[in-house]
């Protein structure tokens, strides 16, 4: 029997990567952060000193770029040209040029490609914000994790000051939702709910809960077949 294909969408600091990880682990599937290898392609442009509106030239670049994505034990390394960045791409640099690199029609292209590549024969978990509606249409489960903006604003901050980064909550709800404008407004591929997705508000929920709730979907799913 196939295993499933699971989409998890949402915006930014909804709490995808962490549950998506854990689901993974629980049904003994591969995790994909799709938002990594665009942080990973976006790293590679600003190391290049490309301007972000100079689409030819990104382009180009992305059609000469490999990004790999491997699980150690827990954690989830992410390898550009063979160098890992794990940690470089989570820099605010990256953060606040992402959604102009995403937006580029040939890098979304050369991105779902390769992430098609990866889940063809399914068992997988991929998050990222059109894995439902764009990489997986026909995925067989999709959820659309959301929260308020003041609480992925507070998980954004505990991440950054384990990482020795002071910002303030106001500064981080500002680049939150500018990163929600961006990224729904946007030609190619903008971040929206799959009209069969299903909504989980993870305002209120620990991260137990929204893993224990996709889990038992999936097994929902499995049990019928």
């Amino acid at each position: 029997m196939k295993k499933l294909v699971i989409a998890v969408d949402g915006p930014a600091a909804s709490g995808k990567s962490t549950t998506s990880k854990l689901v993974a682990k629980d049904l003994g599937y591969l995790y994909v952060d799709t938002g990594a290898m665009y942080r990973a392609m976006t790293l590679k442009v600003l190391q290049h000193e490309i301007n972000l509106e100079a689409e030819e030239r990104i382009s180009r670049l992305a059609e000469k770029t490999n990004i790999r994505l491997e699980q150690h034990d827990d954690q989830l390394k992410v390898f550009l040209d063979s160098k890992e960045v794990t940690r470089a791409i989570r820099s605010r640099a990256v953060t606040n040029a992402v959604s102009a690199v995403s937006a580029i029609k040939k890098v979304r292209e050369v991105m779902v490609r390769e992430q098609r590549r990866i889940g063809v024969n399914g068992g997988i978990v991929l998050d990222g914000r059109d894995i439902g509606t764009v990489v997986f249409p026909n995925a067989d489960m999709k959820i659309f994790m959301m929260a308020n903006v003041n609480e992925r604003a507070s998980r954004r901050q505990k991440d950054l000051i384990k990482e020795g980064v002071d910002v303030s909550l106001e500064e981080l709800v500002e680049e939150i939702n500018e990163r929600d404008r961006k990224d729904s407004k946007r030609n190619i591929s903008p971040l929206r709910k799959a009209d069969d997705a299903i909504i989980l508000d993870t305002t209120n929920l620990t991260i137990a809960k929204q893993v224990k709730f996709i889990v038992n979907k999936a097994n929902e799913i499995i049990d019928k077949r």
